[in-house]
């Protein structure tokens, strides 16, 4: 496991130099409940930074992490961190995460993934997948240490949710999902340190990959595409875009009875 938490913070420190792609994926059924999948695809990556990930990751990975286990096993580790990361990392109690790391095929994916029993319980998965990518390292190196200091990469990626919360809804054949900014304090410094990345990250996207169990009869974006049976939309945005003004991927939806 610490040499898996070594090759995933190795990863994040080169995602912030190069482009990646995210795809928040949701499947939802009839009754509510459904699946939700935070995908990151880091084949750029892997191309443009590979040797650094191979001086840090000897081997590839195929493996997958069930947090609830995680969080269980190094439960005494993690009430020696601050209560915010415990917060934090008690969101992931229900995900798992599958991670393939090949240098041969230039391959870096991670899937962070749960299936939910209502929509409405789901929040910024952006937030959680981020703070799944290093919670590995906090844990194993930081539980020795009397005060709970992380380096840089950690800090930006495990920052108090950038102030933005997200909400989602599923009521009477109608789906919302919306960005609330509760803290524009927050907002204002998370901007600010996109700024020093925007070169990096100017290729990056965020894609919203939504599949419903009856056809889309009306949608509020009109930048989405659809599927030919119209139960599937995928509607995608600049990452730099999205960390900027997270309302942009506000949707609203209406199915057919």
């Amino acid at each position: 496991m610490k040499r898996f938490c070594f090759s995933l913070l190795a990863i994040v420190s080169i995602l912030v130099l190069v482009g990646c792609q995210f795809s928040e994926t949701l499947n939802l059924n009839e009754d509510g409940t459904g699946k939700i999948t935070m995908s990151f695809d880091g084949s750029e990556l892997m191309k443009m930074g590979g040797e650094k990930v191979s001086e840090e990751g000897k081997k590839d990975i195929d493996t997958t992490v069930v947090f609830r286990e995680f969080l269980e096993k190094n439960k005494d580790s993690i009430s020696k961190l601050s209560t915010q990361m415990q917060e934090k990392l008690e969101r992931l109690r229900d995900f798992k995460m599958h991670v393939v790391v090949n240098k041969n095929s230039s391959k870096a994916d991670m899937d962070l993934y749960k299936e939910f029993k209502d929509v409405s319980e789901l929040g910024n998965l952006f937030s959680d997948f981020k703070t799944s990518m290093v919670m590995g390292g906090n844990v194993s190196n930081k539980t020795e240490e009397k005060s709970n200091t992380i380096n840089p990469i950690d800090k930006a990626l495990t920052s108090e949710d950038d102030g933005v919360k997200v909400h989602y809804s599923f009521r009477n054949n109608t789906f919302n999902r919306f960005a609330e900014i509760v803290d524009e304090e927050k907002m204002k410094k998370s901007i600010d340190s996109i700024e020093k990345a925007r070169m990096f990250l100017a290729s990056s996207k965020y894609k919203l990959k939504y599949t419903f169990p009856r056809k889309i009869i009306k949608m509020s974006s009109d930048k989405a595409t659809f599927s030919l049976d119209m139960k599937s939309f995928i509607l995608e945005v600049g990452l730099i875009e999205y960390m900027q003004n997270p309302k942009i991927l506000d949707i609203e939806l209406e199915l057919e009875e």
